[in-house]
């Protein structure tokens, strides 16, 4: 009997085998008739039946397996299905859980929706399975630049910052403060501080979950994970006893920006005050400071002073009536996102920041430096009354006559009584300072003895500077640190509303206003750039059309193009048929379009997709006498708008595409070669690409700054405590928005061509070389700054590292710096992927 039993055992389970075979051969079969027929979601669920039923097929099946899920998973994204997508990249996962193409895929989805942190951790597990993985080497390296700003490097590298906030703890530890909670504690550096001073009970809080997990490593390494209790929380969110079990006596915290308030330190605050710090110790009594609560900073200024700086203006101010032939007169209202967040209900940063120290052309102070408030963060009722209180005024005399452009605002942060940190433009320091621009004046023009007004106040968790003006020095008069101006008498009112005709007037108030990115203006101010393309594109518009009078043609400025005001007149119906069709798809605002509509019969269409940016191109083109017809807005022609390069009509073709090739930050743009590709394809004989080819520049350089900003330098500069290895994790190895000329760094060698991009002819294109430099002055190579030479044509060029342009550089750091002669030859290994320029050194 047993025998025979094992006999019928083994004939079932070879039953159950044929099967399973045919079941994953019909399966295959008709996962490959789905994928003929494009039904990828029903080919999808075969092929993960033929998986499960027959893991040998692994290997065999993995490629279709990758285009099948691919596929699927653009179709449910744009179905907006995103949990059932969601749940195929979870499935194929738990079949290839190594496989990095899955892996990357799965965070593109992810960062596209916008979950930041979930998608560096899959970028970066597909980087640790294949190293050499370009596409998750690229994606990796952009996210990266948003969960671990690059400030946290340059100020764990600042060793006076470090050893002074490891004081203050220590002197508060010392006189009782033993328990603490460290709120934002980023990498952990501050709890740790505290825990070396002899704090009893350390507990750290961190929101975001790619620092949280960051810190949690730093705390074990440094052998600290039983003594420091890792919060995954907003502050305002910890409960006692639920995630600590009673109220601490210190609470340290450096989330301060560069205009201090705007990392929500006052709301934090509030919070703990009320909710986890024990009482504060009452003022002028000798008592343990256990016993009552405290916190490190104590307090801080504020200041504040009027500046002039031609970079901050250009970025902020449209500085002229007209650009290569454009008329822009006052026709419209340009403005920054920080004057429109003055009188906005969102919440909107309302500065810049800028290292004023590295500013390209400096800047020049107008004022001395004028205190503007002062916080103490021991003070419940203080920090309360902050956002209650009504705007102050502040007035600051003008010291040297100038240009009002903007003002700049720092503070000296005071830890306790003894230490203290400064983020003024004159220290050196990891800090930037607040940058407030001045808009919306009819005159910017201050001489010695005028004041500069302004109102001040602490909204939206931002320190707001606002209503700024000049008042001449006729009226003479001090409003400073005045809450309300009516009390001032009968003379200040009137000086101040002269004032205020004068220099505070918006420049037309029935003009429509267009708020623009800062590097939106400063592209409108760049005058080289429109000249070059204004002149470029007149000679392909002759070059198709030789019988056209040259002189028609408003080629140098002079000539009036087509006859304007005839055509005024005209229908739709009547444009000419034989216009030339330019497309431009450039990023961004672009007054292209108008200016190609100057140069002849031509269609000119705009990728503007802002309503408002539309409306100010209209307007921009009434003021030169467009037909209304000249200017369209490409989007609004086409039914999938991620189509964008398609044939102006059925029986047209482009006669220019405008292409945006390079980024306002230094780098490539993404897929620029593939749009190049499609755009050769919906080109007339004759027709170009603009540009046509990009040069890519280098030169080996000295820079310590570089290093600095780049990765943390070993554990001197953090005081002992390892936190390098785990930080420069999300190190990345190329620095954008860059400026060279204030870059300090020492040239180790000449300029030299590294790289050729052509949109025009692909043939000679590479996406490697090698490129030998000569070394000129002996030191460490650290890094390879980088920029571009962009040519419209062979006449046209634009360098984006001229003074005037609205680009910024990029540069290459090395992992480890070379020591190098003068005389030495190096050899570039330069590669190109995607908008990835990466450079290896070879001696």
């Amino acid at each position: 009997m047993p025998n025979s039993n094992a006999k019928l055992y083994s004939n079932h389970r070879g039953g159950r085998e044929a099967s399973r075979r045919e079941l994953v051969s019909r399966s295959l079969q008709s996962a490959q008739h789905c994928l003929e027929n494009q039904d990828f979601g029903t080919a999808y669920a075969h092929y993960l039946l033929v998986l499960n039923l027959a893991p040998e097929l692994k290997t065999t099946v993995k490629e279709t397996f990758q285009f099948t899920l691919f596929k699927w998973a653009e179709e449910l994204d744009s179905l907006a299905r995103i949990q059932d997508l969601f749940n195929c990249y979870e499935q194929a996962l738990e079949l290839y859980p190594n496989d990095e193409v899955i892996c990357n895929s799965m965070g593109e989805h992810l960062f596209r929706m916008g979950f930041r942190d979930e998608a560096a951790g899959y970028f970066h597990k597909a980087v640790k399975l294949n190293p050499d993985f370009a596409d998750a080497k690229e994606n990796f390296y952009r996210v990266a630049n948003w969960l671990v700003e690059r400030w946290h490097f340059i100020m764990l590298n600042d060793a006076k910052r470090n050893l002074t906030y490891l004081k203050a703890i220590e002197n508060a530890v010392r006189s009782g403060s033993k328990s603490v909670l460290d709120i934002g504690t980023g990498t952990g550096i501050l709890s740790m501080f505290a825990k070396k001073a002899g704090a009893s009970f350390v507990y750290a809080c961190e929101l975001s979950k790619t620092m949280y997990e960051l810190a949690r490593d730093v705390v074990a390494a440094n052998n600290m994970e039983r003594e420091i209790k890792l919060l995954h929380l907003k502050s305002l969110d910890i409960e006692i006893p639920k995630h600590i079990p009673e109220r601490v006596s210190l609470v340290v915290t450096e989330t301060v920006d560069a205009g201090l308030f705007g990392e929500g330190i006052v709301e934090s605050l509030i919070h703990a005050w009320e909710h986890l710090l024990l009482q504060p110790k009452p003022k002028n009594q000798d008592i343990c400071a256990g016993d009552y609560g405290r916190v490190i900073p104590a307090s801080a200024t504020v200041f504040g002073m009027a500046v002039e700086c031609k970079e901050i203006r250009r970025h902020h101010r449209v500085g002229m009536k007209e650009v290569a032939g454009v008329c822009l007169s006052n026709s419209v209202q340009f403005f920054s996102p920080t004057y429109a967040a003055a009188g906005s209900e969102e919440t909107v940063e309302p500065y810049t920041t800028e290292k004023l120290s590295r500013i390209p052309g400096g800047y020049r102070a107008l004022t001395e430096p004028c205190q503007v408030m002062t916080v103490d963060f021991n003070d419940l009722q203080e920090l309360k009354s902050l956002a209650a209180r009504k705007p102050w005024k502040l007035s600051l005399p003008v010291t040297e006559g100038g240009i009002l452009d903007a003002i700049v605002v720092w503070f000296v942060l005071q830890l306790d009584d003894e230490h203290s940190l400064s983020t003024s433009p004159s220290e050196e320091t990891c800090w930037e300072q607040a940058v407030y621009p001045v808009q919306g004046l009819l005159d910017y023009s201050v001489k010695t003895g005028d004041t500069v007004m302004m109102e001040v106040c602490c909204q939206d968790c931002y320190l707001k500077i606002q209503k700024i003006s000049s008042l001449p020095s006729e009226c003479g008069m001090d409003f400073s640190d005045r809450d309300d101006t009516p009390s001032l008498g009968n003379e200040a009112e009137l000086c101040n509303a002269l004032a205020g005709l004068q220099t505070s007037t918006k420049q037309d108030g029935n003009a429509p206003v267009c708020v623009l990115e800062s590097t939106e203006i400063a592209l409108l101010n760049d005058v080289p750039y429109h000249e070059c393309f204004k002149a470029a594109m007149s000679k392909v518009l002759v070059s198709l059309n030789p019988s056209k009078d040259l002189h028609s043609m408003d080629i140098d400025g002079h000539g009036s193009g087509i006859n304007l005001q005839e055509d005024q007149n005209k229908s739709s119906l009547d444009v000419d048929p034989n216009a030339f069709y330019i497309l431009d798809v450039s990023e961004g605002f672009s007054i292209l379009p108008i200016l190609a509509g100057k140069l002849g019969p031509v269609r000119a269409y705009s990728s503007v997709e802002k309503e408002q940016h539309q409306a100010a191109l209209h307007v921009i083109a009434e003021t030169n006498h467009f037909p209304k017809e000249t200017l369209e807005f490409w989007l609004s022609h086409l039914e999938e708008e991620s189509v964008v390069l398609q044939r102006p009509k059925s029986d047209k073709l482009w006669s220019i595409i405008i292409l945006d090739v390079i980024e306002t930050s230094g780098l490539i743009q993404q897929e620029v070669m593939e749009k190049a590709a499609i755009s050769r394809c919906l080109l007339h004989s004759g027709g170009k690409i603009f540009p046509q080819y990009v040069l890519v520049y280098g030169m080996l350089v000295e820079s310590e700054s570089l290093l600095l900003e780049s990765a943390v330098q070993g554990t001197e500069p953090t005081l002992g405590f390892n936190i390098a290895p785990f930080i420069n994790q999300f190190k990345v190895p190329v620095r954008v928005y860059l400026d060279l000329s204030t870059l300090p760094c020492v040239p180790l060698s000449k300029p030299a061509e590294l790289l050729r991009l052509d949109l025009m002819n692909p043939l000679l294109n590479s996406p490697s070389r090698e490129v030998k430099i000569q070394i000129c002055k002996s030191g460490r190579v650290t890094a390879i700054p980088f920029w571009y030479h962009i040519h419209l044509d062979e006449d046209h060029c634009l360098n984006t590292s001229d003074e005037s342009s609205h680009w910024k550089q990029a540069a290459v750091v090395l992992d480890e710096p070379i020591p190098v002669q003068a005389g030495d030859e190096l050899v570039l290994d330069v590669q190109h992927h995607k908008s990835n320029i990466s450079i290896t050194v070879k001696r």
